[in-house]
């Protein structure tokens, strides 16, 4: 009688688990723990023998490994490493995984016998009994794959100083891997050079490691080719982290000192505290200095937060490019916002860009405030900026200070509006109108808006009338899309050094895209609307984005305006009174000659470019050529063309020749796809030509050699040796961080937030004072 606990052993030879024949040594009965005999009931079906007792004992061998790649006895190898490659091979095609065993030394040290097993080899200690205070403790859930396998190979040294087989046992007590499950094999799973290099330029440009994990499946055709699995990139990834350690901040001055040797024009700045954390950083290359030598008359600055695990904060100086693009001039990294660092940083922006802006816009941070007035006033020898506040944060605390009854259900802010934000009022205009507001709605004693009042000249448009390329910018907007562009390349969690790198991916984009707008400004040629030669003219001289802008005021000249009255002419200047119908009791006056023209809108001043009411003049008086005094070079196609800024030498692209190397590499490959299209047999001679190329580079280079540490080395660069003189910064606390430090939360968010907030309700009664348990109402009833 066959029961659950006792069966008969069957013996087949000849069945199979996969790849790997399977011989069945079982055992005829076998006593348990518990002193029962178990034993295994066989039944055979199409030559399969199924195995009930886990007492019976299979063994299995390796098959379909061409014999190449099989060790055999006496077999000799140059090198223990050469030894373990080859046997690592010979596991993976045979569907298990190999690790380094025991080892024995002669005399002088050197391994004389070593043991490279079967990863399986050995057994786990398990914890027999239960402990109540280890059960309280969160452990993680493993599982084990070691169960005594014996399978082995052992290299001894011979006399001539070879490693050669002594032992090779290709018996295992387990399943072998099919050819479907070998992709996930430890051998099968190495991060190759470029492998790790594909990991670490898409985290340049903010892609993560699942991202670029199964953009790298796409690239080489599922993910069995790979050659790595997800957690392979993200363990890399994290391997890369703890590479840059505590030389983070060391590692990235070494960078910064190298591309200083290969351009004088960079330029940097850093400075430490008392106990050698870094606190502040400053750094603007060549082309920012080239940028700021044609656009930098007005530059906007604002701080933003989250770029840096340091919760260090990160300024841009923002301008405005030829095409109306942001661009960069200089950053820096601060770990407070007082007005120590902001001095610190307006002083080196000042050294060196070797100038003042002429003005510079921000928030109404009070430390950027007194910080503006020290470091960029007319006494360290440059003329002085000129202070400009952030209209838009302005405007916004109007329904916060005045209440929204008095600015969304009356009209007050439309009036307030029409005086605050017009470029075509002058001071008085202004202050008349900002009175007579006041006294419409009672607000002649609002302490907040007699503050406001009183800094008027820091804000309102007609107080930057007159000076040049004020009315450039008015708000921070600029720096709020060049902070919202940075986001996309940057992390919370990312350390100076990855930090650095996602900058210069960020300003290779914003670079490549004024290279492209560049040559659509070049090599093609907008339409024109009119038969007047200077709109032609214009096209040719003024990039696309403002020529299209001066097209609008140029049509604007001949449909729009109304001329009042117009003068003599006297030595070559005759004056206009014209009213452009589009503003409404308003007249400008214009006095126009051959070759100059001047409004009393002043846009040509403020922006740089010439208004309608000066082209309405010019048409009049028979204006055929643009005036040269009237192009301002910064709006020209050729803007940037002859900067005093020394380029990148020769000598930094040398540094990099690696990486330009293997760019090149690619871009050439891809161009060899490209030609071959999707013809069946070119695309079969370029695979065998690359398979050919792979075996002779494959015998030349030893791949091996070139290890993990070396190539993180080559790819961010070498660790400080010696004692740190730069250390990573302390982890700052500032308003606007939110995960680490957290941030500062106005009243009237707190207040925002709880109203919003879903109130609790008894379920009962709907009362908000109590819930369903202590209900009055539910009590009664049950009484």
């Amino acid at each position: 009688m066959i029961t659950s606990d006792l069966a008969k052993i069957s013996h087949n030879q000849g069945s199979s688990y996969g790849d790997s024949s399977v011989v069945n040594r079982g055992v005829d009965d076998v006593t348990s723990v518990g002193g029962s005999i178990l034993s295994s009931n066989c039944n055979e079906e199409s030559g399969t023998s199924h195995s009930i007792s886990s007492a019976a004992q299979k063994t299995y061998i390796p098959l379909n490994v061409p014999d190449v790649s099989k060790p055999t006895i006496n077999q000799c190898f140059q090198s223990l490493d050469q030894g373990f490659i080859f046997y690592k091979e010979y596991g993976r095609l045979g569907g298990f995984d190999v690790r380094k065993g025991t080892e024995k030394r002669d005399e002088s040290g050197i391994v004389s016998i070593k043991h490279y097993t079967c990863s399986k080899e050995g057994c786990n200690d398990f914890r027999s009994t239960l402990d109540s205070n280890l059960s309280k403790v969160k452990r993680r859930r493993t599982a084990s794959i070691r169960c005594c396998c014996k399978a082995k190979i052992v290299l001894k040294l011979n006399k001539d100083r070879e490693y050669f087989v002594f032992k090779f046992d290709e018996v295992h007590n387990h399943p072998l891997v099919d050819e479907s499950g070998r992709q996930f094999l430890r051998s099968s799973r190495q991060m190759t050079i470029s492998s790790r290099n594909f990991v670490f330029d898409a985290a340049k440009v903010n892609i993560g490691c699942s991202k670029a994990y199964g953009l790298m499946k796409e690239m080489v055709g599922g993910y069995s080719n790979v050659g790595a699995t997800v957690r392979d990139f993200r363990n890399f990834n994290r391997d890369l982290k703890c590479y840059i350690g505590e030389g983070d901040g060391q590692m990235l001055i070494e960078k910064f000192k190298v591309l200083q040797e290969g351009s004088s024009s960079f330029y940097y700045a850093y400075e430490l505290d008392e106990t050698g954390h870094l606190t502040k950083l400053f750094w603007a290359d060549a082309i920012c200095r080239r940028n700021f030598e044609v656009y930098g008359d007005a530059v906007s600055f604002d701080a933003t937060f989250d770029t840096n695990k340091y919760n260090m904060i990160f300024a841009p100086f923002t301008g405005v490019d030829k095409h109306e693009k942001c661009v960069t001039f200089a950053a820096c990294l601060l770990a407070k916002e007082d007005v120590t660092h902001y001095k610190w940083v307006f002083d080196q922006f000042s050294t060196c860009m070797k100038r003042h802006p002429i003005v510079i816009i921000t928030d109404q941070c009070p430390a950027m405030k007194i910080a503006v007035s020290s470091s960029l006033s007319s006494e360290n020898g440059f003329v002085a900026t000129k202070h400009r506040l952030c209209m838009w944060h302005i405007m916004h605390k109007f329904p916060i200070k005045l209440g929204n009854r008095l600015c969304k259900e009356t009209d007050f802010m439309e009036k307030m509006k029409k005086y605050i934000w017009s470029n075509h009022l002058d001071i008085a205009e202004f202050e008349q109108g900002w009175q007579a507001v006041m006294k419409e709605f009672n607000l002649e004693n609002n302490k907040w808006l007699s503050d406001m009042y009183a800094i008027r000249s820091s804000w309102i448009p007609a107080f930057f009338r007159d000076e040049p390329m004020l009315g450039l910018m008015r708000t921070t907007s600029r720096s709020e899309s060049e902070n919202l562009f940075f986001a996309q390349f940057h992390k919370q969690a990312d350390s100076l050094c990855e930090f650095w790198l996602r900058f210069q991916s960020a300003m290779q984009r914003q670079r490549n895209e004024t290279e492209r707008l560049d040559e659509e400004s070049k090599s093609s040629f907008p339409n024109t609307l009119s038969t007047w030669f200077i709109e032609d003219e214009a096209a040719d001289l003024f990039t696309r984005t403002v020529f299209y802008k001066v097209q609008e005021e140029i049509l604007a000249a001949c449909l729009d305006m109304q001329i009042k009255r117009m003068s003599e002419e006297v030595e070559g200047i005759t004056n206009f009174e014209i009213k452009d119908v589009k503003v409404k009791e308003k007249i400008f006056k214009v006095s126009v000659s051959k070759e100059h023209a001047v409004c009393s809108c002043k846009k040509f001043v403020m922006c740089g470019i010439v208004c309608r009411h000066s082209f309405c003049g010019m048409k009049h008086i028979g204006v055929t050529r643009f005036p040269k005094s009237l192009i301002l070079n910064r709006w020209s196609k050729i803007a940037d063309c002859g900067s005093s800024c020394d380029m990148i030498s020769a000598d930094y692209f040398k540094m990099e020749k690696v990486s330009l190397k293997l760019m090149n590499i690619w871009f050439d490959f891809r161009q060899v796809l490209n030609k071959a299209g999707v013809q069946m047999e070119v695309l079969e001679f370029v695979h065998q030509t690359v398979k050919d190329l792979s075996t002779k580079v494959g015998g030349s280079l030893d791949g091996a050699s070139f290890s993990k540490k070396d190539h993180m080395a080559a790819l961010i660069g070498e660790q400080p040796q010696g004692e740190l003189t730069v250390l990573v910064p302390n982890i700052s606390k500032n308003k606007g961080n939110y995960f680490k430090s957290g941030r500062l939360i106005s009243e009237r968010e707190k207040t925002i937030t709880k109203a919003n907030k879903r109130i609790r309700r008894c379920k009962e009664c709907l009362a908000t004072t109590h819930d369903s348990r202590t209900c009055p109402k539910k009590k009664k009833l049950q009484k």
